[in-house]
């Protein structure tokens, strides 16, 4: 027994310390990077798991034979790299999306239109006209060309942008309906995701839920019974992420407003992903557009920035004048409006459906609208290239499926899609697809029939040469 702990202080004294650590080539390598506080954060994080597992660790002649002073030294700089690697792995790093799912939520969803991409470093990465007028000298209001843009597209009077659809929500359903009653069909309680659901929305506006109709069945009539002196708002919510079909009804949006505005009521649409443009022609149907909402009376209707439209997380609300005043008022709406790099990228990206370029110009939209065919032309002239760097150890052919609108929006499309499947002589499917996720820059793949697929749809040709460099880079 004395023995034993004699043995374990000696490993103890061979421990590196904190000192030690910090001037070995690893160390010095990482200190222009992390910065000399972070570093030694890190080495005594190191040292003391080593000290932990060291003092858990059984002792024979032959294990402490295994734990000499340099021998732990050089343990602990292997894991002060692999710290460092741990953590940074934690921040925002730029991957290849290779999944066929346009809007990633767990990939930023939309990715930004070039023109989006240089106005956030060219225009709003340093000092901007965020709240100035160069005309006048003196103070402007923040977004005013965004708000003119959109309110054009949708057709509305007026709009305004705050930081989220969810926060466009609550700012809309605090202003209109705080202390008084929203009338709302039972199948369009939803959950949007991210533990977003309507109700909670309503209850944290101060507003009080009134149900009416059914889950698959809610007429005019229940409206129109639900209504009291207490009334504020009739809400119509988009089901984005499920459908219900079969013995289903629901009044029409132009039947609500009539409904609403002749018992001197507002309408509110929340219109989900929501549509500047019509994407049935583009297999894309049920997705509400906007300009229509407007055009059936919806006094107010919001939407998302990052979805269909196509560029940034953002809550763009659009309506009548008189309604869009009221939110640009009252105190939540400070508290909730978009910062200048969301409406560099808003602007861009408005700018860009005022040109009547949106199908070629918003990658979100060239992703939709590609066709099967072209999906497997991609593929196929990739395959071609990938053939002659050679990847003696790597099986591919091309398959038949489906890509996923994603992001909540479209549940049921699922367009048709050529699929590039690959299988490893000396790796699993799982194997492949951690190696890739591991590659610099990251691939995002999918796993299926023991095949990893790599979908197109999704990566922009210009990431294509670094997808081929990644597939070759994999064992031989």
């Amino acid at each position: 027994m004395t023995n034993q702990v004699s043995s374990k202080q000696n490993l103890l004294r061979a421990l590196p310390s904190v000192d030690a650590l910090l001037r070995t080539p690893a160390a010095r390598a990482l200190l222009e990077s992390i910065g000399s506080q972070r570093l030694t954060k890190l080495a005594r994080a190191v040292t003391d798991e080593l000290r932990a597992k060291l003092l858990a660790e059984s002792l024979d002649e032959e294990t402490n034979g295994d734990h000499s002073r340099a021998s732990l030294l050089a343990e602990a700089e292997s894991k002060l790299e692999e710290a460092y690697a741990k953590e940074k792995a934690l921040g925002l790093r730029r991957v290849i999306n290779a999944s066929g799912v346009i809007l990633h939520t767990n990939l930023g969803r939309a990715p930004l239109a070039e023109s989006a991409r240089r106005a956030i470093a060219e225009e709003a990465a340093g000092y901007c006209t965020l709240e100035y007028d160069l005309a006048t000298g003196s103070r402007g209001r923040r977004g005013a060309r965004v708000e003119s843009a959109l309110a054009e597209l949708a057709g509305a009077e007026s709009a305004i942008v705050v930081n989220n659809c969810a926060a466009a929500a609550l700012l809309v359903l605090t202003v209109l309906a705080q202390g008084g009653e929203t009338i709302i069909s039972r199948g369009e309680l939803v959950e949007i995701g991210g533990d977003f659901r309507v109700p909670d929305v309503m209850a944290q506006s101060g507003t009080r839920l009134v149900e009416t109709g059914t889950t698959n069945r809610t007429k005019l009539a229940d409206y129109e019974r639900a209504i009291t002196e207490n009334t504020r708002l009739l809400m119509r919510v988009h089901p984005s992420n499920y459908r219900i079909v079969g013995f289903t009804a629901n009044p029409s949006l132009a039947e609500l407003a009539n409904l609403a505005h002749n018992a001197g009521l507002l309408l509110y649409e929340d219109a989900g992903s929501g549509a500047l443009i019509d994407l049935e022609p583009h297999g894309l149907a049920g997705e509400p557009v906007i300009r229509e909402s407007i055009s059936d009376g919806a006094d107010v209707v919001t939407f998302s920035g990052d979805k269909l439209l196509g560029a940034v997380q953002a809550g763009l609300i659009v309506g009548r004048r008189a309604v869009i005043e009221r939110l640009r008022r009252h105190p939540l709406y400070r508290a909730l409006r978009a910062d200048k790099l969301a409406l560099a990228a808003l602007e861009a990206t408005l700018e860009i459906y005022r040109r009547g370029r949106a199908m070629e110009e918003i990658p979100t939209l060239r992703m939709l609208a590609m066709t099967k065919e072209e999906t497997e032309r991609r593929a196929r002239v990739f395959l071609k290239r990938l053939k002659k760097l050679n990847p003696t150890a790597l099986r591919f052919e091309i398959t038949e499926g489906a890509s996923a609108i994603g992001g909540g929006s479209a549940p049921t499309t699922h367009p048709q899609t050529a699929l590039i499947a690959l299988t490893h002589t000396k790796l699993s499917a799982d194997e492949i697809e951690e190696r890739l996720r591991a590659s610099m820059p990251p691939v995002i793949a999918r796993i299926a029939y023991d095949r990893v697929l790599l979908d197109l749809r999704t990566v922009a040709e210009e990431e294509e040469g670094e997808l081929l460099n990644v597939l070759a880079a994999l064992p031989a």
